[in-house]
């Protein structure tokens, strides 16, 4: 048997070390240890961790790389970069949208990220990052899966013309219907946000994700009609809640029934460390909140979790060079996840997690599936997010698309020279 490409002495994610990954045409046909094929080229992986793409389940693509316009946050907060958010929206078109998403998608291949998740505001009733950013998905679909949320960001009962734009903006090709219960004027009229965009979501056979409650208050319980909702509609696994950072300001006795019932509508909770812990708590004086949801006892309850980048270089966050492992760095210091465990836990948050509250049937390394393959300077998952590792290779459909060099710095001291690498000892 010959076949395109030979990966030889990977390390997987789940521990399994000298492995081979056999890809041909594309796709992977065999793994194994020291497989007995022949191939047109052989990368020798030389121990080095090989995992499928990281993923950004959670990312704003028309507002990335807009840092500075029309001006700076001085505040630093989520009111000022929703007023600045508002400032900028006149004079957006769709090439500056489509320029700034497209550099920052050059960013997330060379980051390993094979797939994203970006709410697209669709409260400007000309639609421009609409058009802007399903033309990008379409040029891009060969190096990242794009999915697109249709995000009435100023609220869908709040905002007069958000239903009528939903409805354009899914015709237009969005995959999935969006939303911000917290948002809308009322409680009451939050909960019905939810219900209306459950029903709308559910008669079209769509997928769900809304931010919700991405506040510090705890009366703010839209998960809650959101999960309730999703059983309604029997639509578990096809709903995710982004951020729910109230579950950190909420009481013991409320959460305790609240996850449950989170765990058993099969809704995914998205949260966004590097943002939720910046904009929360910016009312509290000290002690103050550390503004991330309950990411391990959801984790325990058997939520599927996932990691969100959120925001890049815009009005909300002036900061990141969308790396997924500075990410999950974040979450499991916030999280104090710092067991074995844990960490692996903050990796599967922007791997196998959020490829599940995505829907993406064909990711993971197996046989028959696509060889979207990455591999990092690094002996294993929780190395590489200790080194934010190199992606010395970043493979799709078996080719690679990008490359960088392993993280090494010469050291000269009494008078010899030392490579020094940061990797573990082994």
């Amino acid at each position: 048997m010959t076949v395109d490409l030979l990966i030889r002495a990977a390390t997987l994610a789940d521990g399994r070390r000298d492995i081979d990954i056999a890809i041909d045409d594309g796709v992977i046909v065999a793994i194994g240890p020291r497989l007995d094929i022949e191939a047109a080229r052989v990368i020798d992986a030389g121990g080095d961790l090989v995992t499928p793409p990281l993923i950004d389940s959670h990312l704003h693509l028309d507002s990335t790389l807009s840092l500075g316009l029309p001006r700076r946050n001085e505040s630093g907060t989520l009111l000022e970069g929703i007023a600045l958010w508002g400032e900028l929206k006149p004079h957006l078109t769709i090439e500056a949208i489509y320029e700034r998403a497209r550099r920052l998608c050059l960013w997330s291949i060379a980051q390993g990220i094979g797939a994203i998740r970006s709410h697209v505001d669709i409260c400007d009733d000309r639609l421009l990052a609409v058009e802007a950013l399903t033309a990008l998905r379409a040029e891009m679909a060969p190096f990242i899966t794009i999915q697109l949320v249709a995000f009435p960001q100023d609220g869908y009962r709040r905002y007069e013309r958000a239903a009528e734009n939903l409805a354009r903006a899914l015709a237009m090709g969005l995959d999935v219907v969006g939303g911000i219960p917290h948002f809308e004027r009322t409680m009451d009229e939050g909960a019905a946000s939810v219900r209306d965009l459950m029903a709308l979501a559910a008669a079209r056979g769509l997928m769900v994700d809304m931010h919700c409650d991405e506040s510090d208050d705890p009366q703010s319980r839209h998960i809650e009609t959101l999960a309730a909702e999703t059983i309604r509609h029997g639509m578990q696994g096809r709903v995710a809640g982004s951020h729910l950072t109230s579950l950190h300001s909420m009481d013991n006795y409320y959460a305790s029934k609240l996850i449950p019932l989170i765990a058993e509508a099969g809704v995914s909770a998205i949260a966004n460390p590097l943002i939720n812990i910046t904009l929360q708590g910016r009312h509290d004086t000290y002690p103050k909140r550390r503004g991330m949801t309950r990411v391990p006892e959801l984790m325990a309850a058997g939520v599927n979790v996932a990691f969100g980048h959120d925001c890049v270089m815009d009005p909300w966050y002036p900061l990141g060079s969308h790396d997924m492992l500075e990410v999950a760095g974040m979450g499991l210091h916030v999280a104090q996840m710092t067991g074995v465990a844990g960490m692996r836990a903050c990796f599967d948050a922007v791997t196998v997690n959020a490829a599940a509250a995505m829907g993406l049937s064909d990711y993971g390394i197996a046989v028959g599936r696509p060889a979207h393959l990455v591999v990092f300077d690094a002996g294993d998952p929780i190395e590489a997010i200790r080194l934010r590792a190199a992606r010395r290779l970043v493979l799709r459909a078996g080719a690679i698309i990008a490359e960088a060099p392993a993280q090494r710095s010469l050291v000269m001291v009494g008078g010899e020279s030392r490579t020094v690498d940061f990797r573990q000892p082994h």
